[in-house]
């Protein structure tokens, strides 16, 4: 039994229990903090409020009256806080209280703490600064207007003055594009602290986010949290609901920690991944829960013109603690991937009623930068997932998606539009009630997916499963209770990999030029 300081603020601490458990503890705990009762707890990782800036602090836990652990730490000192009632917010739920939230952030001195507390904000997007702790607390929601046309609209580009160079502001699916701002919107910020056990909701099922999604009207839909260029940014306890389109959306951002958070969305809701850092590094994920339309979590790093203009990789991932629930893939990299996804490690963390666990989407277009390499999966346990692990090569995203050139199964010359996916490894991962396949791998001919290694990996298939087409690429069946297929692969790595109730062989393999099998 292990417990460990995750993260310190003035008035927040998060901490991380380790007893064996992925997102729930094997058991409930006590806690008790500086000698009285704080509460209970049933998950790894665990949030505390409520605390005093700048004072020292003992957290024990407790099973029943038995202690296992403690760790001592020490608030951080805090020159302020600015509740924003104070200047003018209401929190009725029908009161615009943007320029009431917006006028304490901007009076909000280095070190201090905007807070809104319980009630019902409405607001339009509102603009982070630096050095700054932003609180919504318990009972406190935030309320995304639901009319477009009074939010603000960052440019995809600027230029610069004198011509020379450009600034990219929106962004929408990998390109610099127009977009609506987010309800929390953060540019070129740093050392900023986003917390609280408060919701931000974008109320898009009352507003048209979601109707004709594909169309741009004004501009592209916004997000619930944006950060471009952001520095040394933690987001702490916080629930979102019902983004217009992603949820959380750092890009081209440093050293961040999302710690123990909330993301959900309507199981048809379009677009609504949970968590998509773009072209981002550093990044520590620990202790969220996602339930939503689309993909969990995506790692991104831009389309054509922004990977190779910045050639800035999505990389130094770390996703642990996790659950993720009834989205299309567990964990995503690309498509829009020009500036390459590396170095992800996913650990302790457990996937249920997602279509897929590891989910790779890549294409001939995404160029020489589009490197996949380095995905570590270990310690993961998969219920009622169709196809654990897919990758594929041949994603028929984009106008061109389904022309003969992105979809051939002959080989095309390796040039600068050829995307490469290196090595992908499954470690000590249990997968229940295997739907679909208990994996597909479609990599181009011209350049196979480099080695995929599984060990101690094991499988059961449900009999009652439903049947999907595990990769979005053309001539693809949907298949049930299959085993693992391999198409264009240079070295299958299989150790200690069990499976019981697929249908036919275990291996189904086209151009696997290597295979080794252990146990």
């Amino acid at each position: 039994m292990q417990l460990e300081s995750i993260f310190v603020s003035s008035r927040t601490a998060t901490v991380l229990i380790n007893d064996g458990g992925l997102y729930h503890t094997l058991k409930p705990y006590r806690l008790r903090l500086n000698g009285e009762c704080f509460g209970d707890t049933e998950k790894t990782v665990t949030s505390l409020f409520g605390l005093w800036p700048d004072t020292e602090y003992r957290l024990e836990l407790l099973d029943g009256d038995t202690f296992l652990a403690g760790i001592s730490f020490r608030t951080v000192r805090e020159s302020c806080t600015l509740n924003v009632r104070r200047f003018g917010a209401v929190g009725d739920g029908e009161h615009d209280d943007t320029t009431a939230i917006q006028s304490a952030i901007l009076c909000c001195p280095k070190g201090g703490r905007v807070l809104i507390p319980a009630g019902d904000y409405r607001v339009t997007p509102i603009f982070l600064k630096s050095h700054i702790t932003l609180e919504v607390q318990k009972g406190a929601t935030l309320l995304l207007d639901t009319d477009r046309s009074r939010f603000p609209i960052l440019p995809g580009m600027v230029q610069s003055t004198d011509e020379t160079d450009d600034y990219n502001y929106g962004s929408w699916e990998g390109n610099p594009l127009d977009m609506f701002a987010a309800a929390i919107t953060g540019v070129d910020v740093e050392d900023v602290t986003l917390c609280g056990e408060g919701l931000i909701d974008g109320q898009a099922q009352k507003s048209d986010w979601w109707q004709n999604h594909r169309v741009r009207r004004g501009a592209w839909r916004g997000r619930l949290l944006f950060l471009n260029r952001c520095r040394n940014i933690t987001v702490q306890g916080l629930s979102f609901a019902n983004s217009p389109s992603w949820n959380l959306h750092p890009y081209f951002s440093d050293d961040l920690r999302f710690l123990d958070i909330s993301v959900t969305a309507p199981a048809d809701s379009p677009n609504t991944d949970g968590f998509d850092p773009e072209s981002c590094r550093n990044v520590l994920l620990l202790g969220a829960h996602f339930s939503l339309g689309d993909d969990c979590i995506a790692l991104k790093a831009g389309k054509i013109y922004m990977g190779r203009r910045y050639r800035r990789a999505c990389e130094h991932i770390r996703i642990s603690h996790c659950l993720m629930e009834n989205g299309h893939g567990g964990m995503t990299a690309g498509s829009e991937m020009a500036g390459g996804v590396r170095d992800v490690q996913v650990s302790h963390c457990l996937m249920r009623n997602t279509d897929r666990g590891l989910r790779i989407k890549t294409r001939r277009g995404r160029g020489k930068d589009g490197v996949i390499d380095n995905i570590v999966f270990d310690n993961v346990r998969m219920e009622k997932v169709g196809a654990p692990f897919t990758v594929n090569c041949l994603y028929y995203c984009d106008p061109d998606g389904h022309s003969d050139w992105v979809q051939s199964r002959q080989p095309a010359p390796v040039d600068d539009s050829t995307p490469y996916v290196g090595s992908i490894t499954f470690r000590n991962v249990t997968v229940d009630g295997c739907g679909a396949c208990a994996g597909y791998l479609l990599g181009l001919p011209e350049q196979p997916v480099e080695r995929l290694t599984l060990e101690n990996v094991s499988f059961t298939f449900d009999p009652n499963g439903k049947p999907m087409a595990p990769v979005m690429a053309e001539g693809i069946e949907t298949c049930l209770n299959r085993g693992l297929e391999a198409h264009f692969v240079r070295e299958l790595v299989l150790r200690n990999v069990t499976m019981q109730g697929q249908q036919g062989e275990e291996l189904v393999l086209e151009q696997v030029e290597k295979v080794v099998r252990e146990g």
